[in-house]
């Protein structure tokens, strides 16, 4: 039976010192397996982007321990995390963030050819995503061309583009309209189960929330399962 893809155990982040420290996760425990979408939900403040950062090896606990397709990362200096993260974790944010000079096609394809790909079997790949997300019609358009809802589902082929084990979102819907949100984290659940991967997503919307395999929150630093 194969490992999970993220697996958190007792993991303790806080910020600050003395009296002045922030306890944000105590011992918190978390599984992710393949094809599995986890939705996180807590209020603002609760330690959802920590726990984020944390998956996805951005910050390092002060305790604990993150594994990654079974690689136990507390131990690995700043150049393994790096390169771990760069080969196994992929990252939709709230807002695109996509090259405005390059077309939809491009943006996918440019982490493919920093990872090594030829030009061929990058953009092969990235047809391929834009076609899964209903996109592909779009590739050769660039980002002011685009609706904010195909924004969004071209930045989610580039997070997929490497082949990512982890796929980690923060607000990954929070600037669209009800109706693209809809279609936006369909698109996202539909490549999660393509690709096989584990995924994290933040996010305030109930309703899509409640589409996810499961929803789990924050609370006195520790991560447990929830229901809406």
């Amino acid at each position: 039976m194969s490992k999970p893809h993220l697996v958190l155990t007792d993991v303790h982040r806080h910020y600050g010192q003395g009296d002045k420290m922030v306890r944000v996760l105590e011992a918190a425990n978390l599984t992710v397996e393949s094809g599995e979408m986890v939705a996180l939900v807590a209020p603002s403040g609760a330690g959802k982007s920590t726990l984020l950062h944390l998956s996805g090896l951005l910050e390092s606990p002060q305790g604990g321990e993150i594994e990654i397709i079974g690689i136990k990362t507390s131990k690995l200096g700043d150049r393994g995390r790096t390169q771990l993260r760069r080969s196994t974790v992929g990252y939709v944010y709230q807002f695109h963030h996509l090259l405005p000079e390059f077309t939809a096609l491009e943006n996918v394809s440019i982490p493919q050819l920093i990872a090594g790909q030829s030009q061929a079997a990058a953009d092969k790949r990235s047809m391929e995503l834009l076609d899964l997300l209903g996109v592909a019609p779009r590739a050769s358009h660039r980002p002011a061309e685009l609706s904010g809802g195909e924004q969004q589902r071209i930045a989610i082929a580039r997070a997929a583009a490497n082949h990512p084990k982890v796929i980690l979102a923060d607000e990954p819907t929070g600037n669209l309209d009800p109706e693209t949100s809809d279609l936006v984290f369909e698109a996202l659940g539909n490549l999660i189960k393509n690709e096989g991967a584990a995924a994290l997503i933040a996010t305030h919307n109930h309703d899509l929330a409640r589409r996810a395999d499961r929803i789990v929150t924050l609370r006195s630093g520790l991560v447990i399962s929830h229901t809406l």
